[in-house]
């Protein structure tokens, strides 16, 4: 009798780890993040609700961490790496293909309709809100900010520019738009942002 290997433990947990990102962001888009819950999660994925509480805290955890592997993939799937922005030497060039991507992702469904129940939910819940700004949004501002400073570095960007603030110049009036749908967000729009905020609105 031919004896069969044992199961691959750590292929299986990979496996239970990706059908609970999948289901979490799919019970957030449908019910919202109030009635998402971690037993609803893991019904979803097909495991028991302690696998979930061994690799996570709570759903606000599953959901952060499902949000970044999402937005690793999205990255990936468009050829750019998720953990920095590109120095080809072109300052206004590199944000405008950042500033694109992050357009391709936030019009995506995949990314969308989750990520405004998510948003929805930090601006009641104190707590939510932080943890999306302190695990999903300031690791994204601090490649804004290497960027703009390895600028400053070559002379493309003033010395004594805040980085930190000047990002906020094309990064906050898209998260605006698109979080409020004052208007269609677009590459034309997101490449106007940068032509405004890197040689302003007086005349030239």
């Amino acid at each position: 009798m031919v004896k069969k290997p044992a199961p691959d433990a750590t292929r299986r947990s990979e496996k239970s780890r990706r059908a609970i990102y999948a289901a979490a962001l799919a019970l957030v888009a449908e019910a919202g993040y109030p009635r998402t819950t971690v037993e609803g999660i893991a019904a979803r994925a097909g495991v028991g609700k302690q696998t979930i509480y061994r690799w996570w805290g709570s759903k606000a955890d599953v959901l952060l961490e499902a949000f970044l592997d999402l937005g690793e993939q999205m990255a990936r799937a468009a050829g750019q790496e998720a953990s920095a922005i590109p120095d080809t030497g072109d300052l206004a060039a590199d944000l405008k293909a950042v500033l694109r991507a992050t357009v391709d992702e936030l019009i995506d469904p995949r990314f969308e309709v989750p990520a405004r129940s998510l948003a929805a939910e930090g601006l009641v819940n104190e707590q939510v809100g932080r943890e999306f700004v302190t695990k999903l949004l300031e690791p994204r501002l601090r490649l804004y900010v290497d960027r703009l400073r390895s600028a400053q570095a070559t002379g493309a960007v003033r010395a004594d520019v805040d980085p930190r603030i000047a990002l906020e110049l094309f990064v906050s009036p898209l998260a605006q738009r698109w979080l409020q749908r004052t208007g269609p967000i677009s590459y034309d729009y997101t490449d106007t942002l940068v032509d405004y905020a890197l040689h302003g609105i007086a005349p030239r």
